[in-house]
């Protein structure tokens, strides 16, 4: 059974960091399209980042480029998604992600609140 399981949100202030994390069970990260999407308050899914089997296969959307950094942990099964100069503009609920065997599993959510 494909599982997914983010963690890591939280309350910052702008500027901060968070690291947020997704741990997969029933099929491999490295071998998968994983990805973040998130949802900011009142609006629809927005995809932020794609990692396919290493982060030489790392895709951003333009907004967080140069910000945000997606890796995968082999030995955890996990990927991670490493969050740095936040703004508010980052506030949503961020969900993992993957496509396995033609079917799109998501995790549950973790919210990422960025206030002064």
């Amino acid at each position: 059974e494909v599982q997914l399981v983010e963690s890591g949100g939280g309350l910052v202030q702008p500027g901060e960091s968070l690291r947020l994390s997704c741990s997969a069970s029933g099929f491999t990260v490295t071998n998968s399209a994983m990805s973040w999407v998130r949802q900011a308050p009142g609006k629809g899914l927005e995809w932020v980042s794609t990692i396919y089997g290493s982060v030489i296969n790392a895709y951003y959307v333009d907004s967080v480029k140069g910000r945000f950094t997606i890796s995968t942990d082999d030995s955890e099964n996990t990927i991670n998604l490493q969050m740095s100069n936040l703004k508010p503009e980052d506030t949503a609920v961020y969900y993992c992600n993957v496509l396995y065997r033609r079917t799109n599993y998501w995790g549950q959510g973790t919210q990422v609140t960025v206030s002064s």
